[in-house]
C-alpha cells in the first residue's frame, strides 16, 4: 500500500507540472484575443506567484486542520477549476481572476506534498519526485502545441490539462485512506504541536539562512530558464530557433540530474548532495567565461542544470531532520514562499545586470544607454569613450532624437556603431567584467567574517 501511495504522489507531481509552462507556450496565441500587449503575461504570472506565496505561508495551518491528503486533493481541484476557467475566458480581467485560485492551489499542494514526502520517505524519493515534476513541465508545452494545431486553439490545451487534474482530484479523494494509514504508521515519530506563526518560525535558528538559500537558488533557476535563450541570441549570435533548443538543455539537465540524484543519495547524505550540486553550478558558470564558440555556453547550461538538480529536493528532505518533524510543515511552507519570491523578483535585476554584455536596442532600456551597447577599450589609459552611430552621433545611438530635432521617434542603435575615440566597433563584453567590478567592491571577497 505504501508503494501505491508513492506511485500516486509521483503521478500527482507529473500532472501538477503540466500547467507550469502552459501560459508561456500559449501566450503568443492568447494575447491577441483579449487585445492586450504581449507584456501583460507578466501580470498574470505575478498574480499566480502572489497567490502561491500566500497559500504556502498558510500551508501549516491548513495541513494540521485537514491533513495532507485533503489539502492536496482540494488544491488540485482548485487548480483544475482555474485551468478550466482559463479555457473559457476571452477577456484579460477574467484571466486575472482565474489566476487567483490557480496560485492559491499551487502553493498549498506544493508545500503539503513536499513535507509529506520529506517526513515519510527517503531522500531518493524526493529527488525522483521533483524529476516527475520536470517531466510534467516538459510535457505541458507539447499538449498546448497539439491543441494549437486544432480548430479549438489554445483553450483546448487548458481544457485537456484541466480534465487530467480533475481526474487526479477524483483519484486523490478515493486514496485518502492510504494517506491516513501511512500517517498512523509514522505517528509515534511526530509530536503533535500547535501551528506556528510567521514570527515564531523566523525566530528558529537557521530558518533565515534557509530562506535566503531558497530565494537565491530559485532566482538562479528562474533567471537561467528565462534569459538563457536571449543570452544565446544576443551575445553568441545564434538564431532564435537554435537558442531555444540550446536553452532547453538547462531544464533537461535539471530533470536528468534529479533522476541521477535519486541514485546518488543512496550513498551520499543530503548535505553532501547540496555541496556537490553547488560545486557543479560553479564549474558550469566558469564555462561561460571560457573563450570559444556557443558550445561552451551549451556545456555551461547543462552543468548548471545538473548542479541545480539536487539542491532543491535535498534541502526540503533535510528540513525535518534539522528542524524537527513538528515544525517542518511551517518551515517548508516558508521555504516555498521564499522560492516563489526569488522566482518573482530575481529575473528583472539579472536582466539589468546583464545589459552591458548583450547587444540590445537602446529604446528597450533608455535609462541605461551606455550599458546597453558596451564600452570601448580605454584609449591611452583614459576613461571609456562613448558609442556613436554615424552622423547622428551619440544621441541617436542612445535612443534620443538627433541634434536639432525636438520631437520624433527614438532611433535604434545603428548596426555599425563606432566608438568616438578609436572609430571601431565596440567589442562584446564578457561576464567576467561584471564579476570583476563587484569583486573590487568586496561583494565576492573570499575573506570570512570574524
Amino acid at each position: 500500500m505504501v508503494h501505491l501511495l508513492l506511485a500516486l504522489i509521483y503521478l500527482a507531481f507529473i500532472i501538477l507540472g503540466l500547467p507550469d509552462a502552459l501560459l508561456g507556450a500559449a501566450w503568443p496565441a492568447m494575447y491577441g484575443q483579449p487585445g492586450v500587449p504581449v507584456s501583460y503575461a507578466g501580470v498574470i504570472s505575478m498574480i499566480i506567484a502572489f497567490g502561491t506565496i500566500l497559500s504556502s505561508l498558510a500551508s501549516d495551518r491548513l495541513t494540521r486542520a485537514l491533513g495532507p491528503g485533503k489539502v492536496t486533493a482540494i488544491s488540485v481541484a482548485a487548480t483544475a477549476l482555474a485551468l478550466f476557467g482559463f479555457s473559457i475566458s476571452r477577456s484579460f480581467w477574467l484571466l486575472c481572476l482565474w489566476a487567483i485560485p490557480y496560485g492559491l492551489g499551487a502553493g498549498s499542494v506544493d508545500a503539503a506534498l513536499n513535507n509529506y514526502v520529506a517526513l515519510h520517505f527517503e531522500s531518493r524519493h524526493m529527488s525522483w519526485l521533483h524529476c516527475m515534476w520536470g517531466l510534467g513541465a516538459t510535457l505541458g508545452p507539447y499538449i498546448m502545441s497539439y491543441a494549437l494545431t486544432g480548430p479549438a486553439g489554445w483553450p483546448a490545451g487548458y481544457r485537456y490539462v484541466a480534465y487530467l487534474q480533475l481526474a487526479l482530484t477524483l483519484v486523490l479523494f478515493l486514496s485518502l485512506p492510504l494517506w491516513r494509514s501511512k500517517a498512523r504508521q509514522d505517528a509515534p515519530a511526530q509530536a503533535p504541536a500547535p501551528a506556528l506563526t510567521l514570527g515564531q518560525v523566523l525566530r528558529i535558528p537557521g530558518v533565515k539562512a534557509v530562506m535566503v538559500c531558497f530565494f537565491c537558488y530559485c532566482g538562479l533557476e528562474q533567471a537561467a530558464g528565462l534569459w538563457a535563450s536571449t543570452y544565446l541570441t544576443l551575445h553568441d549570435g545564434l538564431s532564435p530557433q537554435a537558442a531555444a533548443s540550446y536553452a532547453s538543455m538547462f531544464f533537461i539537465g535539471i530533470t536528468l540530474g534529479r533522476a541521477l540524484s535519486g541514485f546518488l543519495t543512496i550513498r551520499l547524505r543530503d548535505p553532501q548532495m547540496i555541496r556537490l550540486g553547488s560545486w557543479v553550478i560553479g564549474v558550469g558558470i566558469l564555462f561561460f567565461f571560457l573563450p570559444g564558440s556557443s558550445a561552451m555556453t551549451l556545456a555551461g547550461l547543462i552543468l548548471v542544470g545538473l548542479g541545480c538538480a539536487p539542491i532543491y529536493p535535498c534541502i526540503i528532505h533535510a528540513t525535518p531532520a534539522y528542524f524537527g518533524a513538528d515544525r517542518s510543515q511551517a518551515i517548508i511552507g516558508i521555504q516555498m514562499a521564499s522560492a516563489y519570491v526569488g522566482t518573482l523578483l530575481m529575473p528583472p535585476p539579472v536582466r539589468l545586470a546583464s545589459q552591458p554584455y548583450l547587444r540590445i536596442p537602446a529604446p528597450l532600456f533608455p535609462p541605461l544607454p551606455a550599458a546597453a551597447h558596451g564600452l570601448c577599450p580605454p584609449a591611452a589609459g583614459k576613461a571609456y569613450g562613448p558609442v556613436t552611430a554615424g552622423a547622428a552621433g551619440g544621441a541617436a545611438a542612445f535612443g534620443r532624437p538627433p541634434a536639432g530635432q525636438t520631437k520624433g521617434p527614438r532611433e535604434p542603435l545603428a548596426p555599425a556603431a563606432l566608438c568616438a575615440r578609436c572609430a571601431r566597433p565596440p567589442p562584446p563584453l564578457r561576464p567576467q567584467r561584471f564579476f570583476a567590478a563587484f569583486s573590487r567592491k568586496g561583494l565576492f571577497s573570499r575573506s570570512r567574517p570574524a
